[in-house]
Protein backbone atom coordinates (compact mmCIF):
# COMPACT_ATOMS: atom_id res chain seq x y z
CA UNK A 1 0.00 0.00 0.00
CA UNK A 2 0.85 3.42 -0.34
CA UNK A 3 0.54 5.63 2.43
CA UNK A 4 0.55 9.25 3.05
CA UNK A 5 0.83 9.79 7.14
CA UNK A 6 0.45 13.38 8.23
CA UNK A 7 2.13 14.14 11.47
CA UNK A 8 0.67 17.18 13.82
CA UNK A 9 2.58 19.57 15.63
CA UNK A 10 2.71 17.55 18.97
CA UNK A 11 5.74 15.08 16.73
CA UNK A 12 7.40 18.23 16.65
CA UNK A 13 6.50 19.87 19.90
CA UNK A 14 4.53 18.93 22.61
CA UNK A 15 1.69 21.17 24.42
CA UNK A 16 3.71 23.32 26.74
CA UNK A 17 7.31 22.72 25.79
CA UNK A 18 9.32 25.35 24.54
CA UNK A 19 10.52 25.54 20.95
CA UNK A 20 13.88 24.22 21.26
CA UNK A 21 16.39 21.91 18.78
CA UNK A 22 16.85 19.15 21.69
CA UNK A 23 12.54 18.62 22.40
CA UNK A 24 12.06 19.00 18.06
CA UNK A 25 14.61 16.22 17.96
CA UNK A 26 13.71 13.95 20.98
CA UNK A 27 9.37 14.03 19.34
CA UNK A 28 10.69 13.25 15.98
CA UNK A 29 12.78 10.29 17.31
CA UNK A 30 9.57 9.31 18.84
CA UNK A 31 7.71 10.33 15.81
CA UNK A 32 9.86 8.50 13.23
CA UNK A 33 9.91 4.92 15.21
CA UNK A 34 6.12 4.72 14.86
CA UNK A 35 6.83 5.67 11.16
CA UNK A 36 9.29 3.12 10.76
CA UNK A 37 6.88 0.50 11.53
CA UNK A 38 4.86 1.06 8.28
CA UNK A 39 7.72 1.08 6.35
CA UNK A 40 9.23 -2.62 8.46
CA UNK A 41 5.30 -4.04 8.24
CA UNK A 42 6.06 -3.23 3.50
CA UNK A 43 3.99 0.10 2.98
CA UNK A 44 5.23 2.46 0.88
CA UNK A 45 5.32 5.77 2.78
CA UNK A 46 5.39 9.47 2.33
CA UNK A 47 5.39 11.70 5.17
CA UNK A 48 3.54 15.92 5.60
CA UNK A 49 4.11 17.43 8.82
CA UNK A 50 3.09 20.94 10.15
CA UNK A 51 5.50 23.89 10.80
CA UNK A 52 3.05 26.10 12.83
CA UNK A 53 5.22 27.02 15.57
CA UNK A 54 8.73 27.02 13.34
CA UNK A 55 7.13 29.73 10.82
CA UNK A 56 5.73 31.71 13.57
CA UNK A 57 9.26 32.11 15.71
CA UNK A 58 11.53 33.02 12.53
CA UNK A 59 8.46 35.08 11.76
CA UNK A 60 9.25 37.00 15.10
CA UNK A 61 13.18 36.58 14.94
CA UNK A 62 12.94 38.19 11.34
CA UNK A 63 10.61 41.31 12.93
CA UNK A 64 12.79 41.68 15.87
CA UNK A 65 15.61 42.33 13.20
CA UNK A 66 14.10 44.57 11.04
CA UNK A 67 10.31 45.23 11.79
CA UNK A 68 10.53 46.70 8.03
CA UNK A 69 11.92 44.39 6.03
CA UNK A 70 9.71 40.96 7.72
CA UNK A 71 10.30 38.11 5.55
CA UNK A 72 7.49 36.56 3.40
CA UNK A 73 5.59 33.68 4.73
CA UNK A 74 6.30 31.20 1.29
CA UNK A 75 9.68 31.69 2.18
CA UNK A 76 10.12 31.39 5.88
CA UNK A 77 7.67 28.18 4.90
CA UNK A 78 10.30 27.07 2.87
CA UNK A 79 12.82 27.33 5.78
CA UNK A 80 11.45 25.47 8.34
CA UNK A 81 10.48 22.71 5.62
CA UNK A 82 13.90 22.39 5.48
CA UNK A 83 15.47 22.50 9.07
CA UNK A 84 12.01 20.16 9.92
CA UNK A 85 12.41 17.66 6.85
CA UNK A 86 16.27 17.11 7.88
CA UNK A 87 14.92 16.05 11.33
CA UNK A 88 12.65 13.61 10.07
CA UNK A 89 14.75 12.30 7.33
CA UNK A 90 17.98 11.79 10.04
CA UNK A 91 15.44 10.12 12.48
CA UNK A 92 13.80 7.99 10.23
CA UNK A 93 16.81 6.72 8.42
CA UNK A 94 18.43 5.75 12.00
CA UNK A 95 14.71 4.12 12.69
CA UNK A 96 15.11 1.96 9.43
CA UNK A 97 18.95 0.99 10.06
CA UNK A 98 19.96 3.04 7.15
CA UNK A 99 18.10 0.32 4.84
CA UNK A 100 15.65 2.45 2.78
CA UNK A 101 16.75 5.94 0.75
CA UNK A 102 14.80 9.21 2.81
CA UNK A 103 14.02 12.34 0.99
CA UNK A 104 12.99 16.10 1.95
CA UNK A 105 10.94 17.82 -1.05
CA UNK A 106 10.12 21.40 -0.46
CA UNK A 107 6.60 21.27 -1.82
CA UNK A 108 4.97 24.36 -3.87
CA UNK A 109 1.17 24.09 -3.92
CA UNK A 110 -1.23 26.42 -6.26
CA UNK A 111 -4.04 28.50 -4.20
CA UNK A 112 -6.05 30.56 -5.80
CA UNK A 113 -5.49 34.35 -5.45
CA UNK A 114 -9.41 34.98 -5.58
CA UNK A 115 -9.68 32.67 -2.44
CA UNK A 116 -11.87 34.69 0.14
CA UNK A 117 -8.75 33.09 2.68
CA UNK A 118 -7.04 36.35 1.98
CA UNK A 119 -9.78 39.02 3.13
CA UNK A 120 -10.19 36.53 6.32
CA UNK A 121 -7.36 35.31 7.94
CA UNK A 122 -7.79 32.62 10.76
CA UNK A 123 -4.83 30.46 10.74
CA UNK A 124 -2.90 30.28 13.68
CA UNK A 125 0.94 30.68 13.59
CA UNK A 126 3.59 31.17 16.05
CA UNK A 127 3.74 31.98 19.71
CA UNK A 128 1.09 32.48 22.48
CA UNK A 129 1.13 35.77 23.62
CA UNK A 130 -1.07 37.66 25.91
CA UNK A 131 -3.26 40.52 25.00
CA UNK A 132 -1.21 43.32 25.47
CA UNK A 133 1.87 41.66 23.92
CA UNK A 134 -0.17 40.36 20.67
CA UNK A 135 -1.14 43.97 20.27
CA UNK A 136 2.28 45.41 20.38
CA UNK A 137 3.49 42.57 18.33
CA UNK A 138 0.74 43.66 15.59
CA UNK A 139 1.27 47.04 15.48
CA UNK A 140 5.09 47.09 14.94
CA UNK A 141 4.85 44.49 12.18
CA UNK A 142 1.14 44.86 10.83
CA UNK A 143 0.13 41.70 11.76
CA UNK A 144 -3.61 40.12 12.65
CA UNK A 145 -3.85 38.26 15.61
CA UNK A 146 -6.46 36.49 17.11
CA UNK A 147 -8.25 35.03 20.49
CA UNK A 148 -6.76 31.28 20.72
CA UNK A 149 -8.06 29.96 23.74
CA UNK A 150 -7.09 31.96 26.57
CA UNK A 151 -3.89 33.62 24.89
CA UNK A 152 -3.47 35.66 21.63
CA UNK A 153 -1.46 34.64 18.44
CA UNK A 154 -0.92 35.83 15.25
CA UNK A 155 -3.27 34.90 12.57
CA UNK A 156 -2.56 34.69 8.94
CA UNK A 157 -4.47 33.90 5.44
CA UNK A 158 -5.34 30.12 4.88
CA UNK A 159 -6.66 29.02 1.37
CA UNK A 160 -7.57 26.19 -0.29
CA UNK A 161 -4.67 23.83 -2.37
CA UNK A 162 -5.75 23.43 -5.53
CA UNK A 163 -2.91 21.29 -7.36
CA UNK A 164 0.50 20.43 -6.68
CA UNK A 165 3.28 20.77 -9.49
CA UNK A 166 5.56 19.14 -7.33
CA UNK A 167 4.18 15.69 -7.78
CA UNK A 168 5.81 14.63 -10.77
CA UNK A 169 9.00 14.78 -8.61
CA UNK A 170 7.44 12.63 -5.98
CA UNK A 171 6.30 10.12 -8.32
CA UNK A 172 9.58 9.73 -9.66
CA UNK A 173 11.03 9.13 -5.96
CA UNK A 174 8.42 7.02 -4.75
CA UNK A 175 9.10 4.70 -8.16
CA UNK A 176 12.56 4.20 -7.02
CA UNK A 177 11.51 3.00 -3.38
CA UNK A 178 12.40 6.25 -1.90
CA UNK A 179 10.47 7.65 1.43
CA UNK A 180 9.53 10.93 0.74
CA UNK A 181 8.89 13.91 2.97
CA UNK A 182 7.00 16.29 1.84
CA UNK A 183 4.21 19.14 2.10
CA UNK A 184 5.68 20.31 5.50
CA UNK A 185 3.59 23.22 6.75
CA UNK A 186 0.59 22.80 4.20
CA UNK A 187 3.02 23.27 1.15
CA UNK A 188 4.37 26.96 -0.30
CA UNK A 189 1.84 28.54 -1.41
CA UNK A 190 2.47 29.59 -4.44
CA UNK A 191 0.32 31.52 -7.61
CA UNK A 192 0.29 30.67 -10.99
CA UNK A 193 0.68 33.68 -13.70
CA UNK A 194 -1.15 33.94 -16.96
CA UNK A 195 2.21 32.84 -18.10
CA UNK A 196 2.16 29.54 -16.20
CA UNK A 197 5.20 31.10 -13.91
CA UNK A 198 4.84 30.32 -10.05
CA UNK A 199 5.21 32.95 -7.34
CA UNK A 200 5.11 33.07 -3.87
CA UNK A 201 1.93 34.39 -1.40
CA UNK A 202 1.16 35.37 1.95
CA UNK A 203 0.01 32.72 3.50
CA UNK A 204 -0.43 29.50 5.35
CA UNK A 205 -2.12 26.24 3.90
CA UNK A 206 -3.59 23.65 6.22
CA UNK A 207 -1.64 20.70 6.56
CA UNK A 208 -4.46 18.65 6.49
CA UNK A 209 -5.49 19.85 3.58
CA UNK A 210 -2.98 19.85 1.45
CA UNK A 211 -2.32 15.92 2.83
CA UNK A 212 -5.86 15.22 1.13
CA UNK A 213 -4.96 16.41 -2.03
CA UNK A 214 -1.43 15.18 -2.62
CA UNK A 215 -2.60 11.14 -1.21
CA UNK A 216 -5.62 11.99 -4.20
CA UNK A 217 -3.04 13.12 -6.60
CA UNK A 218 -0.40 10.35 -6.01
CA UNK A 219 -3.64 7.49 -6.09
CA UNK A 220 -2.39 7.09 -2.29
CA UNK A 221 -4.13 3.80 -0.78
CA UNK A 222 -4.79 5.54 2.70
CA UNK A 223 -4.23 8.64 4.16
CA UNK A 224 -3.35 8.80 7.97
CA UNK A 225 -4.03 11.98 10.08
CA UNK A 226 -1.79 11.67 13.39
CA UNK A 227 -2.20 13.50 15.94
CA UNK A 228 -1.92 13.02 19.99
CA UNK A 229 -5.33 11.83 20.41
CA UNK A 230 -6.77 8.25 20.14
CA UNK A 231 -9.50 8.76 17.71
CA UNK A 232 -12.90 11.25 16.87
CA UNK A 233 -14.92 10.87 19.84
CA UNK A 234 -19.16 11.16 19.91
CA UNK A 235 -20.17 13.27 23.18
CA UNK A 236 -16.53 14.32 23.87
CA UNK A 237 -16.12 15.62 27.69
CA UNK A 238 -19.53 14.15 28.80
CA UNK A 239 -19.94 11.20 30.62
CA UNK A 240 -21.30 9.67 27.76
CA UNK A 241 -18.25 10.42 25.18
CA UNK A 242 -17.46 7.21 22.91
CA UNK A 243 -14.64 6.75 20.47
CA UNK A 244 -15.79 6.54 17.15
CA UNK A 245 -14.36 3.47 15.54
CA UNK A 246 -15.59 3.63 11.59
CA UNK A 247 -17.48 6.12 9.76
CA UNK A 248 -18.75 6.99 6.21
CA UNK A 249 -17.55 9.64 4.12
CA UNK A 250 -21.19 11.40 4.73
CA UNK A 251 -21.52 10.68 8.58
CA UNK A 252 -18.08 12.26 8.93
CA UNK A 253 -19.24 15.05 7.29
CA UNK A 254 -22.18 15.78 9.47
CA UNK A 255 -20.41 15.20 12.97
CA UNK A 256 -20.01 18.74 14.42
CA UNK A 257 -16.25 19.07 15.23
CA UNK A 258 -14.54 22.11 16.00
CA UNK A 259 -13.03 24.28 13.17
CA UNK A 260 -9.24 24.68 14.81
CA UNK A 261 -8.44 21.30 15.83
CA UNK A 262 -10.62 17.86 14.59
CA UNK A 263 -12.84 19.80 12.23
CA UNK A 264 -10.27 19.60 9.23
CA UNK A 265 -8.96 16.45 9.84
CA UNK A 266 -12.46 14.79 9.31
CA UNK A 267 -13.04 17.22 6.65
CA UNK A 268 -9.75 16.16 4.84
CA UNK A 269 -11.06 12.12 5.71
CA UNK A 270 -13.78 12.18 4.49
CA UNK A 271 -13.01 13.73 1.53
CA UNK A 272 -9.94 11.58 0.61
CA UNK A 273 -12.23 8.20 1.20
CA UNK A 274 -15.05 9.22 -0.56
CA UNK A 275 -12.47 8.18 -3.71
CA UNK A 276 -12.22 4.82 -1.69
CA UNK A 277 -9.36 4.66 0.11
CA UNK A 278 -9.08 4.10 3.79
CA UNK A 279 -8.59 7.68 6.14
CA UNK A 280 -7.75 7.15 9.43
CA UNK A 281 -7.32 9.96 12.30
CA UNK A 282 -5.80 8.94 15.63
CA UNK A 283 -2.35 8.85 18.13
CA UNK A 284 0.87 8.88 16.39
CA UNK A 285 2.37 5.77 18.44
CA UNK A 286 -0.52 3.86 16.88
CA UNK A 287 -0.09 4.65 13.09
CA UNK A 288 0.38 1.11 11.97
CA UNK A 289 -3.07 -0.09 14.20
CA UNK A 290 -4.82 3.23 12.48
CA UNK A 291 -3.83 1.30 8.99
CA UNK A 292 -4.63 -2.00 9.69
CA UNK A 293 -8.23 -0.35 10.82
CA UNK A 294 -7.46 -1.33 14.96
CA UNK A 295 -7.19 1.84 16.46
CA UNK A 296 -8.32 5.32 15.39
CA UNK A 297 -11.48 6.29 13.83
CA UNK A 298 -11.53 5.06 10.36
CA UNK A 299 -13.61 6.71 7.73
CA UNK A 300 -14.72 4.19 4.85
CA UNK A 301 -16.77 3.99 1.53
CA UNK A 302 -19.02 0.86 2.57
CA UNK A 303 -18.06 -1.55 -0.53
Amino acid sequence: MLVVAAIGGNALLKRGQPLTAENQRANVKVAAAALARIVQAGHKLVVTHGNGPQIGLLALKGAAYDPQKIYPLDLLGAKTDGMIGYVIEQELENALDHTRAVATLLTQIIVDPADPAFSNPTKFIGPVYTREQADVLANAAGWSVAQDGNAWRRVVPSPQPQEIPDVRVLKLLLDQDVIVICGGGGGIPVLRGEDGSLTGVEAVIDKDASSRLLAQQLDADALLLLTDVDGVYRDFGTDAQARIETLTPQDALALDLPAGSMGPKMEAAATFSTHGGLAGIGRLDQALEILEQKAGTCVLTPK
